[in-house]
């Protein structure tokens, strides 16, 4: 088992290097190294991410940690005294049962429309229900760490370029100004959703059929938008793997 949790981190630590090169200090990958070790999160499944220089879990990586240690149930319950479906405020409270007979761990968690995404507006009872678990979930295994889906809408303290994705193709008559809005829905869909720019952009050709985004048509670019806005509300964690995978695979065969 130590051997496989020293190789597991070796292999964070250069996959973290690679995908957030610049960002990470020595402080940083001693922390991924630990949090490796004694967790067994997997960088590659998403289940760690860097956010303005904090590390944060994911719900995927709470779940297989959970499942790994063999937990034997999660519960989860509306709390209607607290709740108000008419603004659409929402309380959940979670139970994690680490064993049999165990009394369990609990965790509560809110959300409405003021501390979530704008892209996820009216999901707020189902970001709520995520909250409660992965609070539960962080309390019964000691992970000091703040999940991701437990942040409110993200925004950064200073403005950040738009990351470079949707290449123009070379096409004209007026398609110009088209494109650079799709451009910039696809630059928000990032940030709001915390994903890699560098696989959004592989994802697209991908989806798209075309070796690269550039040769792509406003057609296809704006069909791969609707479909990743469509996929980060229902499923970002199925998402992140999708991204991930693609990564893998070009390591794979690197």
């Amino acid at each position: 088992m130590n051997k496989q949790s020293h190789l597991l981190a070796r292999r964070n630590v250069a996959l973290a290097r690679k995908k957030w090169s610049g960002e990470l200090s020595g402080q940083h990958l001693q922390s991924l190294k630990s949090l490796s070790e004694e967790f067994g999160f997997v960088v590659c499944l998403g289940e760690l991410l860097i956010l303005e220089g904090k590390w944060y879990v994911t719900h995927a990586g709470l779940l297989r940690l959970a499942e790994r240690r063999r937990c034997q149930g999660i519960t989860t319950s509306l709390q209607r005294r607290l709740s108000d479906a008419a603004t659409n405020r929402w309380v959940f409270k979670a139970t994690v049962y680490k064993s049999t007979g165990s009394k369990g761990f609990v965790g509560y968690g809110d959300a409405d429309p003021s501390n979530v995404s704008s892209l996820v507006s009216g999901a707020e009872m189902r970001v709520a229900e995520t909250r409660a678990v992965n609070r539960a979930l962080r309390k019964a295994y000691g992970i000091g760490l703040c999940s991701v889906e437990e942040l409110g809408s993200f925004r950064r303290s200073s403005p950040e370029p738009a990351p470079a994705l949707a290449a123009q193709p070379a096409s004209g008559n007026g398609s110009q100004n088209g494109h650079g809005r799709l451009r910039d829905r696809l630059c928000l869909l990032v940030r709001q959703h915390r994903l890699d720019p560098v696989l959004v952009k592989r994802y697209a050709a991908e989806y798209c059929g075309t070796a690269a985004l550039r040769d792509s048509s406003r057609e296809q670019i704006e069909a791969f938008v609707n479909h990743l806005a469509e996929w980060a509300v229902r499923d970002r964690e199925a998402l992140v793997c999708k991204l991930n995978s693609l990564a893998a695979a070009e390591e794979v065969h690197a």
